[in-house]
């Protein structure tokens, strides 16, 4: 073996190392978001499965996403908020193989079902008489299940081609997490063919995604514009302005990451994004279906009386 090469047998996460003074602070802050994201989403699951009015396509889609928000941000902060606690960054090959694959995997699934979710709002507005026809239950789960299956592969072979690489002496990820650009930055080896299959990644799954959101809303916006009655243009816009908030924030956090990769600003940056929107956007997401959206308001508040 090379002397520039390491027998360590995992990786060292070095995002929180320069707040070593406020190690405390920073696990309170962060079990307080877990702890929100979890009673929220939670919160969100429940009411969507007990209210007889909340059983629309619009609320089991809405149901599966909260179910991916909690697995989304479990798979970052339990590992930080243990760091946080114990000072202790480690994290095993294996451990770091496993943390990346479900990362991108979710990241990307989430990114497909809020295009089903756009979809459905599209059908709702634009063909009315056909929605309970064409968003019928069948299809409903199967585009869930395709937001989930299309991915795996994908990135069982992303995360196969990054962590085969030789990684250098240094096993230190500036990092909260094990992600794919911390981890090709530490490889000994070209990685031009890893930048190729991340980028095209992007485009499967961030790019092309969003570009069918921006169309269904595009065509919904015309559709609203041409009611004559503006209490249903405004009862259109309140039932897409939850869906438009959640899309908002994540796909703004994601592009605000890259463009920022791209201009080679600074790694700390890039960190503080990416903990963004795997922790703080899964927080806000219920609080902006609950403040946005009527019938939900509604059945937090008969949610106590429920058996």
């Amino acid at each position: 073996m090379s002397a520039n090469h390491t027998v360590r047998p995992g990786f060292l996460l070095l995002g929180s190392s320069g707040h070593a003074n406020l190690q405390g602070l920073c696990f309170t802050v962060f079990l307080i978001i877990y702890l929100m994201v979890l009673m929220g989403n939670g919160l969100i699951m429940l009411i969507t499965v007990v209210e007889p009015s909340l059983q629309s396509p619009m609320y089991f889609f809405l149901r599966n996403l909260s179910f991916l928000e909690i697995c989304y941000t479990t798979t970052t902060l339990q590992k930080m908020l243990l760091a946080f606690l114990t000072g202790d960054g480690g994290i095993s090959f294996l451990g770091c193989a496993a943390q990346l694959y479900f990362l991108v995997l979710l990241g990307s699934t989430k990114s497909l079902l809020l295009a089903a979710m756009a979809y459905d709002r599209y059908v709702a507005i634009c063909d009315p008489l056909h929605y309970s026809l064409l968003m019928n239950r069948r299809l409903c789960v199967r585009l869930v299940m395709a937001s989930w299956v299309a991915v795996i592969p994908v990135q069982v072979g992303q995360t196969y081609q990054v962590f085969t690489l030789p990684f250098c002496a240094s096993h230190n990820l500036h990092h909260f997490f094990c992600d794919v650009t911390p981890l090709l930055e530490l490889a000994c080896a070209d990685t031009f063919w890893n930048q190729v299959v991340l980028h095209t990644i992007i485009l499967l799954y961030a790019v092309l995604p969003f570009s069918l959101i921006v169309v269904s809303y595009t065509r919904i916006v015309r559709a609203v514009l041409k009611m004559p009655s503006v209490l249903g243009r405004r009862k259109v816009f309140s039932t897409c302005s939850s869906h438009l908030g959640v899309v908002t924030l994540f796909y703004g956090s994601v592009m605000v990451l890259y463009f920022k990769r791209w201009s080679r600003d600074s790694a700390d940056t890039d960190k503080y994004l990416a903990l963004f929107y795997t922790a703080v956007t899964p927080m806000l997401n219920p609080v902006i279906y609950s403040l946005r959206n009527k019938e939900v308001r509604i059945a937090l508040k008969r949610l106590p009386w429920k058996k």
